[in-house]
Order: structure tokens, then C-alpha cells, then sequence
């Protein structure tokens, strides 16, 4: 070799392990984004129970420090099925007009145990859609199961745009008999709408008894590893399996265990993609350990030996414990809205003035006021800008997000906003000084300005005030 050959050689090398250093620091700690760069939705649940199995946000600027949005309260509460959601994924249409929230219809703890949910729980997905991301219809129950032989259940759907079919797959585990073994597959079905789907088919069966509950697939661009798309299920391992279409021949690539995680650790696979670099996280949910998600970062997703496990002190998952869900890479616009709709305003309770035993709760969607209130999220609400005008305030329902105070009749209820202008009218009020001390507030409506919140008969009225025990009946305060 010439002296100049060797000198080029060296500088190669030099070259090369300082990518490979800068590299491998890119993956250790991702740079958080610039102001300007939009971030990251998850959508997620946090645990048992009838309030921990419902939908929650959480925003991240960078992909790994997560900030929980509404407070840490729920955005979406399933008012079907079973009433609880589990490993929600958020669809967005092709071209950004149309969203939907797929989740598992399951409520553990709270009417079901897990026997149950394996062997005869719902085989019904719950569904919302929405055009904007933050004003979400009524879910709805799909039967994907119903169809599949001694079809037992429903779980942890996910769905993918398919360019070669031009709709969506959809996919999910469902617990059957095939074969004279009954056992965890996965199946799919297409579907345009989420409302109607093709017959189920089987889509993943692992060899002998081995079920498989949790898949999740990401799309990779050209030029990244040997595949256009890449899968993480849950079988034992973590596994990896590449192909070049949704519904073509997938490629076992290997598994995670290289790094120490395997299927009796984490579980609940969820893909994302770092904005402006070919970077992915793998989240994967430490349920052995209750430890919610943690990340594995790489920067081909088809290579298991390029993922890396991070540091604790690399990442912050905020204040609630996140379990199986999906993250979406936010436009700017998208990011707005979100950041608007669930700001952290904090929970408050309307103490009444001369009960102060008492406070505002709704019960069976009535309003009222009451002592010792159970649960005490009935008696919750997230003061927000007033729905119909600024300067004036609404009451959102923290235990039934998307509901406010409304009056009807002069009578109060608690009602989901249908975003029309009527109801913004009922409910908005403008916040005065205390009718009976300006110490505490009283609170006027804003399209009957001669009429105020009160009770009478400890139930919540909209009434117009001239005696000193409807100044009393209509004064409250705010409390924690």
C-alpha cells in the first residue's frame, strides 16, 4: 500500500467511526425539536379500573419527554360496550380530512376479569371519528369477531393504509379455535369507513400453541433496510418481520432479545418515527413490571441489531403511566388545535354558599348539588373558556370529557356539545362577584343575562335572583 493509500485509508476510518460515534450519540439522545417543528400525539391508556381504561393524550416536542395533556385526565370517555377502552390507535385518511380512534372494547376490574376477557369478552371494537382531531363523535361498537369460529374476543386493533387495495387494514387478536387449538391470532378485515369491514381473514398464526397477541407496522422510506414496511408483535418476543406489502409474504427477521427484552417483559409494541431523520422508537409497555412504556431507538427498524435500549434518566414519560397505544406525527395545525382543546386547567369543585357541605355534581347526567360526593369526579369540572365568548367560562365534566353544564328549560343537565350554537349559548357564563358576598362568585347566562345558576330543592336551575335566599341559593365558590 502507497503512503498516500494508507493516508486515505486512515482518514476513512477516522471518517467512519466518527459517524458511527455521532450515531450511535443521535440515538442515545434524540435532539429535541426546534420551536417551529410540530411534535408527537400518543393516545393511551393507564390502567385498570372504569377511569383508567378510557382515552388519554399526552404531546412530546421530541419524541421521548412526554407532557400529559387535560391535566392528566381523560379526552374521551366509551359510553358503549363494555364502557372501558384498552390499546387505542389513531387512523389519520390519506389526505388529513378524517380521523378515527380504534380501541379494544375491555374493562378490567370493573365488570370483568381477565378470564373473561380471554374466553367471553366483547368482539366488538369501539370507534370515534372526527374531522380535526379534537371534536370527536359519539363512539360506536364494530363486531369484527362475530364472523370468526368460536371467536372469543377482540383485542389491541390497529389499522394501515393499503395503496394496493386503496382502504384500510384492519387488524386486531382474536382468541379461536383453528385446528383444534385455541390460541391468540392475528386476523384482519378491510374497511373504508370503520363502520362496515370485509369478512375476517387470518393474518398472523405462529407455529403450535404459540398465540400472538400485539402487532403494530410502521412504513419505511426507500433506502432505509430491505423493506417497505416493518412489523413488531408480541409471541413470545418481541419479533420483527419485514415485507414489501400489507398483505404479501413477511420476512422473519429476529427479535429483540439481543438486548435483553423479551414477550415476558414488554408487550404493546408502538411504532414512531422521529420528525426529519430516518430515526424510529420502538415503545414497548413493561406490564411484567408495571413500568408503562419505555423506548428502544434505532435507525433502521428491519435490523434488530441495530436497536438500543436508552437510559431512564434519556427519556420522561410524564406524570401518568402509559400503556398500549399509538403516537402520531402532528402537522402544525393539528398541533394547535390539540394544544387548545386540552390545555392543563385544573380540576375545581363548585362549593355552594349556604350548604357548604355541598357541591355542584351531576348524578345519572342531572345536576344538582350534594354532600360527599362518590365518586368525586362527579363533583369535577375543568373551567374552560366559555364556549360561546371570551371573557366568560363553561364547565367541562372531568369524569365525562366532551359534557358540560348546560341549562335546558331552565333546568341543568349535564350534555355532550354537539358544537352547535345553540348549545355554546346554554352553556356559557359569565363569572360576577358573589350575588350574596363578592368574596365568592355567582355566574350568569349569557343568553338569559337576567337569569343565574342556583339550586332550589338542591337541585341546578337557571333562575332569575331578587330575594336574599336566591342571592344565597346563587353564589358559589371554586375549591380544589
Amino acid at each position: 500500500m502507497s503512503a498516500m493509500s494508507a493516508l486515505r485509508a486512515r482518514l476513512a476510518a477516522i471518517l467512519l467511526a466518527a459517524c458511527l460515534l455521532l450515531t450511535g450519540q443521535s440515538l442515545a439522545a434524540p435532539q429535541r425539536a426546534t420551536a417551529a417543528d410540530p411534535g408527537y400525539l400518543m393516545a393511551h391508556f393507564i390502567g385498570e379500573g372504569a377511569t383508567g381504561q378510557q382515552l388519554y393524550f399526552s404531546h412530546s416536542t421530541d419524541g421521548v419527554h412526554w407532557n400529559d395533556l387535560n391535566g392528566g385526565g381523560m379526552t374521551l370517555r366509551s359510553t358503549v360496550g363494555t364502557r372501558g377502552v384498552r390499546d387505542p390507535a389513531v387512523v389519520r385518511s390519506p389526505d388529513g380530512s378524517k380521523y378515527w380512534i380504534i380501541a379494544t372494547d375491555l374493562c378490567i376490574d370493573c365488570g370483568q376479569n381477565w378470564d373473561q376477557a380471554v374466553n367471553n369478552a366483547s368482539r366488538n371494537l369501539v370507534v370515534w371519528e372526527s374531522t380535526d382531531l379534537v371534536n370527536w363523535s359519539e363512539p360506536w361498537l364494530l363486531n369484527v369477531a362475530g364472523a370468526i369460529p368460536d371467536g372469543r374476543n377482540a383485542w389491541a386493533p390497529e389499522a394501515i393504509w393499503n395503496p394496493a387495495t386503496n382502504d384500510y387494514i384492519l387488524y386486531w387478536a382474536t382468541n379461536a379455535t383453528l385446528n383444534g387449538v385455541l390460541k391468540h391470532r392475528i386476523y384482519y378485515a378491510r374497511t373504508t369507513d370503520f363502520r362496515s369491514i370485509t369478512t375476517p381473514q387470518l393474518y398472523i398464526d405462529r407455529p403450535g400453541t404459540q398465540g400472538i397477541i400485539d402487532t403494530q407496522i410502521v412504513e419505511v422510506p426507500s433506502g432505509v433496510g430491505n423493506y417497505r414496511y416493518v412489523r413488531a408483535s408480541g409471541d413470545g418476543q418481541i419479533t420483527l418481520e419485514g415485507s414489501n406489502s400489507v398483505l404479501g409474504t413477511w420476512t422473519r427477521l429476529g427479535d429483540l432479545s439481543g438486548i435483553g427484552l423479551t414477550g415476558s417483559q414488554v408487550e404493546g409494541p408502538m411504532w414512531m418515527k422521529f420528525n426529519g431523520t430516518n430515526k424510529w422508537g420502538l415503545y414497548l409497555d413493561q406490564y411484567a413490571s408495571s413500568g408503562g412504556y419505555m423506548p428502544v431507538l434505532t435507525t433502521d427498524p428491519s435490523n434488530p441489531a441495530a436497536y438500543q435500549r436508552q437510559s431512564s434518566a434519556s427519556y420522561n414519560m410524564g406524570g401518568t403511566k402509559k400503556r398500549h397505544g399509538w403516537i402520531l406525527n402532528l402537522t402544525s395545525a393539528e398541533e394547535t388545535r390539540l394544544l387548545a382543546r386540552w390545555p392543563n386547567t385544573p380540576a375545581q369543585r363548585l362549593q355552594s354558599y349556604n350548604f357548604q357541605d355541598r357541591y355542584v355534581r351531576h348524578s345519572n347526567f342531572d345536576a344538582r348539588i350534594d354532600p360527599n360526593v362518590n365518586p368525586a369526579d362527579d363533583s369535577r369540572f375543568r373551567p374552560r373558556p366559555g364556549l360561546a365568548g371570551t371573557g366568560t367560562v363553561s364547565f367541562e365534566s372531568v369524569n365525562y370529557p366532551g359534557y358540560y353544564l348546560r341549562h335546558f328549560n331552565y333546568d341543568f343537565q349535564l350534555v355532550r356539545n354537539d358544537g352547535s350554537a345553540q348549545f355554546a349559548q346554554d352553556a356559557t357564563f359569565r363569572r360576577v362577584a358573589g350575588l350574596a358576598d363578592p368574596a365568592w362568585s355567582s355566574y350568569q347566562s349569557v343568553n338569559h343575562p337576567d337569569h343565574y345558576i342556583r339550586h332550589y330543592a338542591y337541585e341546578l336551575r337557571l333562575d332569575p335572583i331578587a330575594t336574599a335566599t336566591e342571592r344565597a341559593d346563587a353564589t358559589f365558590r371554586t375549591t380544589n
